[in-house]
């Protein structure tokens, strides 16, 4: 394109000092073909410009942090003109999102599509564009650009870890996991089949059963669990802590046939912390149980216990934009909403703090009858505050389960084993003793 301009700017040169010393025909033709040219060129990027579509289109607005996001590009020359080069250029704010291309040469009503694909490596939520797309004449002598606004916003979660297993926590009532006691209602847990009596619902009636004995058949459940899991995120400002990091680009080479790149994790308790809530919400809806979440960051946050796939969606969703800008304690936040949970549900608290405040929540949660876990992220191997292991030392004293998670451990195995100074046994039998000293 600059060769171009600068054959442009030489024949116009030499034909007006041409004419302006000689006057010979020769350079009133250089003159005349270079304004010719720039007019042609002029008209040539209006036209081609006017008739440039683009359209873009993700068939997921929801990922995870490590997930490869695929979003299809079209664009179109609607003109009767050769488009000698088209830009596209995504303007989206995702980090290292790819998309932008060079198009060469399209013809006349020619439609070309492209798949692009970004590793995702940052919570929150992103608008896919805007998109510029420019285009111009052969000669590189003008340029015409256009912006598309967008139209659809990618939310991405965080990364989130497979938990083999954690403390299951009891119910109110006896019987561990499942609690073998006949319910009226419909339940995840069937017991079995009886003879239909008058008066069962329809909708108990198992066909394939009745079907085969010739008499109809019915449905039993057992009990749910009736003790909820809370999890408690300590979003203040002052307890969390971070490293300097820097995410290194993925080529787009080694994302084909569905390659997915080895996440690591940025050494920031608050990314740690984030992933871990998220990590126990999936595991414990995956078992059935009833998930409630709390956090202060931005705003004071509570999502009510749930079972069902929507609530992980709320708590992930939450999670995507959760700041490390809150003012509240984790004792304050347990002060704050502990009285509204059903006594003897379990109550896990995800903080990094290095602060007495931490066992007050415990304690707190003790006298209200619930079962404090509490997953500690070790703020020295972040670059904080030292002051770990003595906290560790006091839970213990309490007998209460404590993970200590440290800067670059393996989240998924971490999170799976249970505490070492506790044995399955006495995991499976736990309940918390009487508060018998305060600190």
């Amino acid at each position: 394109m600059k060769a171009g301009r600068i054959l442009i700017a030489l024949l116009f040169i030499t034909g007006l000092i041409g004419v302006v010393v000689t006057g010979a025909v020769i350079y009133s033709r250089f003159l005349y073909l270079s304004v010719l040219l720039a007019v042609s060129a002029w008209v040539w990027t209006r036209w081609a410009g006017s008739g440039l579509r683009l359209y873009r289109n993700a068939r997921v607005q929801r990922a995870n942090v490590g997930d490869i996001f695929e979003e299809n590009f079209e664009v179109t020359n609607n003109t009767r003109i050769i488009a000698s080069w088209v830009e596209v250029l995504n303007q989206s704010k995702i980090p290292f999102a790819s998309g932008s291309r060079l198009l060469t040469f399209m013809t006349r009503r020619q439609k070309r599509t492209y798949l692009s694909r970004t590793w995702l490596t940052r919570r929150g939520g992103f608008q896919l564009g805007p998109t510029k797309i420019s285009t111009g004449d052969p000669f590189g002598l003008f340029t015409v650009s256009k912006e598309i606004a967008s139209t659809q916003t990618l939310i991405v979660y965080p990364v989130i870890f497979e938990i083999q297993s954690f403390l299951f926590p009891p119910g109110l009532l006896p019987g561990g996991q499942v609690i073998r006691r006949k319910s009226q209602d419909v339940t995840p847990h069937a017991a079995g089949v009886r003879e239909y009596v008058h008066g069962d619902a329809v909708k108990r009636i198992h066909w394939p059963t009745s079907i085969r004995r010739g008499q109809l058949m019915v449905k039993e459940f057992e009990q749910d669990p009736q003790a909820e899991v809370w999890i408690y995120l300590d979003s203040q400002k002052d307890v969390h802590a971070e490293q300097p990091y820097q995410q290194e680009d993925i080529p787009v080479e080694s994302m084909f046939f569905g390659q997915r790149p080895k996440f690591k994790m940025p050494p920031s308790t608050l990314e740690y912390s984030i992933s871990i809530a998220a990590s126990l919400a999936h595991y414990f809806i995956g078992q059935r149980r009833a998930v409630g979440f709390v956090s202060a960051g931005q705003a004071f946050t509570v999502h009510s216990a749930d079972k069902s796939e929507r609530q992980e969606a709320k708590i992930l969703e939450t999670l995507a934009f959760v700041e490390a800008d809150g003012a509240l304690s984790i004792s304050a936040l347990v002060a704050a909403q502990a009285s509204q949970l059903p006594q003897g549900s379990s109550v896990i608290l995800v903080t990094p703090t290095t602060r007495p405040d931490l066992l007050f929540a415990v304690d707190d949660l003790i006298r209200r009858h619930l079962r404090p876990v509490v997953v500690l992220l070790n703020a020295a191997t972040f670059g904080g505050m030292h002051g770990t292991d003595k906290l560790v030392a006091a839970l213990r004293e309490r007998r209460i389960p404590a993970c200590v998670i440290a800067c670059d451990a393996d989240l998924s195995q971490a999170l799976s084993q249970l505490p070492s100074d506790l044995t399955s046994q006495e995991m499976r039998a736990w309940r918390p003793q009487a508060l018998q000293h305060s600190i």
